[in-house]
């Protein structure tokens, strides 16, 4: 008897659809761009345009100290009644307001314009490749300050004009002509370390210069706080000096400034430094003469309020020239092509 063999099913040479994958991929994290990264990653600044960029802010800078000079002088202090409000029902200024308003609150949207300038100039110094992030931190310590300061100002407005508060904000204002000047001049310059080129006995000059400049800087204040020009018609509480004392503390200093910088140019001279130093140094020269006149003829005609907007005028571009000539004393050579910038090479000896 035959017994049947294995069943054997016939070949099926028909094509069939492929098996479904049933394997998923892993979860990845994709990194999420900051608005920054994003144009950093469309645009790369020319050395020019990042120049510019840092010098925006300088220029806002010395125009908002100005304007905020011509806010006190005509009487406009409290234009607005109140911040960030302009009165407690309009956030602008309004026709029962008068010049006044119209003045105080046009300062304030200049605070807009020199936000924008600080922006680009962080924008630009985060777009360079390679990207620069010393500069850019300097970039964010603008923003801060300018933030910082704003809210400084409205604590002026609260508190009536008070003289120390006012005070403070001019000193603030400084703080960031500061920080937006060694900004631009470090757009210039590469991250290497810097190497000095003057000896040190002229360094220590420059900061003895430089430490003079800004105490007679922080002594007009006194002399703003304790005089004339309250900022507002009404009656607003001054400082406890005399004005004309303070104005002889402040001339004094203006003095002890100019025997240094005079006594810097003679010394770059005698050590041979370079031409860009000495130039800076004949600057800073030229730029304390015409202070000091204007100053003198303002105290001799009784403070006219077109000639303290030039004093104020004055003070800022005499800071910036100590600046340049300091910051001048060093070099930060360009780095070769394709070499990383330093992280924090712009926070270590600026």
């Amino acid at each position: 008897m035959n017994r049947p063999g294995p069943l054997v099913r016939p070949r099926d040479d028909s094509p069939r659809a492929p098996r479904e994958n049933t394997h998923k991929r892993p979860l990845t994290i994709v990194a999420v761009q900051t608005p920054l990264a994003y144009i950093a990653k469309r645009w790369t600044p020319s050395p020019k345009v990042l120049r510019r960029a840092a010098l925006a802010p300088v220029v806002m800078s010395v125009v908002i100290i100005v304007t905020g000079g011509a806010v006190r002088l005509t009487g406009s202090g409290l234009g607005c009644d109140t911040w960030p409000k302009c009165t407690d029902d309009s956030l602008f200024a309004t026709p029962e307001q008068g010049i006044h308003g119209a003045i105080e609150f046009g300062n304030r949207m200049l605070t807009y314009v020199l936000s924008a300038a600080v922006g680009w100039a962080i924008v630009a110094a985060r777009s360079t490749k390679p990207w620069r992030r010393g500069l850019t931190r300097l970039g964010w310590a603008q923003f801060w300050v300018v933030m910082s300061n704003a809210v400084l100002g409205g604590i002026t407005v609260w508190a009536g004009l008070n003289p120390w508060t006012v005070a403070g904000h001019f000193l603030a204002a400084n703080a960031l002509l500061t920080v937006a000047t060694v900004t631009w001049i470090r757009a210039g310059e590469g991250d290497t370390a810097p190497r000095p080129r003057v000896p040190l006995p002229v360094r220590r000059l420059s900061w003895a210069l430089t430490g003079a400049a800004g105490l007679l800087i922080a002594a007009g204040t006194i002399v703003t706080g304790s005089g004339k020009h309250a900022g507002d018609s009404s009656d607003v509480p001054r400082m406890p000096f005399d004005w004309v004392d303070a104005a002889h503390v402040h001339a004094a200093l203006a003095w002890l400034v100019c025997v240094l910088a005079v006594g810097m140019w003679l010394a770059l001279r005698i050590v041979d430094a370079p031409d860009d130093t000495r130039a800076r140094a004949r600057e800073l020269i030229y730029v304390l003469v015409a202070q000091g006149a204007i100053g003198y003829v303002q105290f001799f005609t009784d403070v006219p309020e077109l000639l303290v907007g030039a004093h104020m005028l004055g003070s800022s571009l005499m800071w910036i020239a100590v600046l340049r000539l300091a910051l001048s004393l060093r070099e930060r050579p360009l780095a070769a092509p394709g070499t990383p910038a330093a992280p924090d090479a712009a926070l270590t000896a600026a």
